[in-house]
């Protein structure tokens, strides 16, 4: 069973959908024992990252989430519930993540050519860096996957599994040991997104 993590501020629905379509049976829950039953989790997330991280934390989920990874179980980060997973957020001032993935998060109006439009929502293709990743097993190099999105993991190179590119290199998905965490949207992002969503399963 995979454990959705509901704290309000995820796609939940077509996550689940999505879920349901491979066959895969997953739960949208807060509950610390349904989470510790699960084999996976996934946080999912869009909005803003200082209010999302401030549920994390008032709800508890924060550190159930940090104890379930730190007894070897697999996360799976989407959009802004990847971008939780870092160190901190310079989203509308300086807020703590969760510490998994070593970078930060930071606007890519920083990096992009001025003409390029922000929230950064269109299909883009996906390049991977070094050795490729479990979850992309059933995918290829140049597949299209689909972003909305304003802000980037930035300084975290040894971790970074795909780029994409608008304007400039932005980190697409990240890993570091169990933990997983994609910039785009598997659930909107057709059948590539349901094969990144089957090879999570299956890790």
């Amino acid at each position: 069973m995979i454990a959705i993590i509901d704290y309000g501020v995820g796609n939940l629905f077509s996550l689940k959908s999505s879920f349901k379509y491979i066959g895969a049976d997953a739960v949208a829950t807060s509950d610390k024992q349904v989470i510790h039953n699960a084999e996976k989790i996934i946080l999912p997330g869009v909005g803003a990252f200082g209010d999302a991280a401030k549920k994390l934390e008032e709800t508890g989920l924060k550190n159930i989430l940090l104890e379930e990874v730190d007894e070897g179980k697999h996360l799976l980060g989407i959009c802004l519930g990847m971008q939780l997973l870092f160190d901190k957020s310079y989203e509308y001032g300086v807020h703590n993540g969760l510490g998994l993935i070593k970078g930060e998060v930071v606007p890519i109006k920083n990096v992009i050519p001025a003409d390029y439009k922000i929230p950064h929502i269109c299909w883009n293709s996906l390049h991977f860096k070094g050795e490729k990743s479990r979850i992309f097993k059933y995918i290829n190099e140049g597949d299209f996957v689909y972003f909305v999105h304003s802000y980037y993991g930035a300084n975290c190179d040894g971790f970074v599994t795909s780029i994409t590119n608008y304007g400039a290199e932005l980190t697409a998905s990240v890993e570091n040991g169990n933990v997983f965490g994609c910039q785009f949207h598997p659930e909107k992002s057709g059948d590539v997104g349901l094969k990144i969503l089957k090879a999570f399963c299956e890790i």
